[in-house]
């Protein structure tokens, strides 16, 4: 899925940072409008949602033939589907928003004047939906999205533009056309026809827009984020954008994820207690956004920080946690999932409870597959736990 993405990403990359320039300049040169639209932005990513669409709807009010507020409108939908890739309960209206988006693009493509402007909704709504269908595993539809976002980036690939802005295409093709190469083999032939990039630029250009840029910006962050963590496993440089994503929107329950993720993987445990008992918190208030995903990570790390601390009952707690909330989105086959079954067995020898340990090990023999670590690990100690069973008898 995740391949399919970056190489749709890579394909529109050129044409989108120059279209969207030409876009955005259209509608919001009003310094009113500017300021309105941003604030918009702002609160989608703080998932203020109604404030955000509210703004949304004002801007088709105004312009009710541009595929612009239609595409913010469906991008809006994006990102309530973001913390929870797997939950499908708004994909209908992401669709329909994208669709209307493409449809009112495909009328201003009929004007040269509009070109530009036009391919870069064209690409992006067909980008977008791609991604969509990539993640329900609807492989044609993926495929068709993917050809048709390809087929309206070439219409730009050859404009440039001297603004932080418009580095944002060129910084995701930089870096992603390297990596596809270096990551997925069998996808080397798709991409003989493009010029190979370069990381590092492409590191340094996203640090330029992230900086820099206006309505990128937060874009450019959160692939920088992924990247310096993910990819080029530098967590401190990914700790100083997270760091700063979850305090700028700190509603985003994408963001407050991320974050709590590199503290703990950056050994920040002084941090990670409050961070994460937070998100918990949140959940169990029912807040928008927070979800059982973002619960697996929380109670799995929360479990990890009181086992360090030998405070054994709070491990066990959110060990379970994790356990429960897994259940509920049936995350079985997820590593916070199977790893707090494994400590949560390891728990119950501790306390002699042996049948209870050797459930939860039964439960990772059926979920893992059998060359993972966990696996191996929950073989081995199901045979520990085993004999020491059969000699209190």
């Amino acid at each position: 899925m995740r391949s399919f993405f970056v190489l749709i990403f890579i394909l529109l990359a050129n044409g989108a940072r120059s279209a969207q320039y030409d876009s955005l300049e259209l509608l919001l040169s009003n310094v009113k409008i500017q300021i309105e639209a941003t604030e918009a932005i702002n609160d989608m990513y703080n998932f203020k949602f109604e404030r955000a669409e509210l703004q949304f709807r004002w801007i088709r009010q105004k312009h009710p033939d541009h595929p612009l507020p239609y595409y913010l409108l469906g991008l809006s939908q994006w990102w309530k589907i973001m913390p929870d890739i797997s939950n499908t309960t708004w994909d209908e209206i992401f669709l329909n928003y994208m669709d209307t988006s493409i449809e009112k693009a495909e009328v201003l493509y009929n004007n040269p004047e509009n070109r530009l402007e036009a391919s870069f909704f064209l690409a992006a709504g067909h980008a977008l939906k791609g991604r969509l269908y990539s993640e329900r595993g609807s492989w044609m539809k993926a495929a068709n999205a993917g050809r048709l976002a390809l087929k309206y980036q070439r219409e730009s690939e050859n404009m440039h533009y001297l603004s932080p802005e418009f580095l944002f295409g060129d910084a995701i093709y930089n870096y992603y056309s390297v990596w596809i190469r270096e990551n997925y083999p069998f996808l080397r032939p798709i991409m003989i026809p493009f010029p190979k990039g370069d990381k590092a630029l492409g590191i340094e250009q996203l640090r330029q827009v992230a900086t820099n840029a206006f309505y990128t910006r937060t874009e450019a962050q959160l692939f920088l984020m992924r990247i310096l963590a993910l990819e080029e496993h530098d967590m401190p440089a990914a700790l100083q954008v997270a760091e700063y994503l979850h305090t700028t929107f700190p509603d985003n329950p994408y963001f407050h994820r991320f974050y709590a993720r590199i503290i703990y993987s950056t050994g920040r445990r002084s941090r990670l207690e409050k961070v994460c008992l937070e998100i918990i918190m949140r959940i169990d208030s029912g807040q928008i956004g927070y979800e059982a995903n973002s619960g697996r990570y929380a109670g799995f790390f929360l479990g990890q920080y009181y086992e360090s601390r030998g405070i054994q009952t709070n491990a066990k707690k959110y060990y379970e946690r994790a356990v429960e909330f897994g259940e509920e989105i049936r995350a079985f086959e997820t590593g916070y999932f199977l790893y707090s079954l494994l400590h949560l067995a390891r728990i119950a020898e501790t306390e002699k409870a042996y049948p209870m340990g050797i459930e939860y090990l039964e439960r990772i023999k059926k979920y893992a597959k059998r060359k993972q670590p966990v696996y191996k690990e929950a073989k081995k100690d199901f045979k520990r736990i085993r004999k020491k069973q059969k000699s209190t008898k």
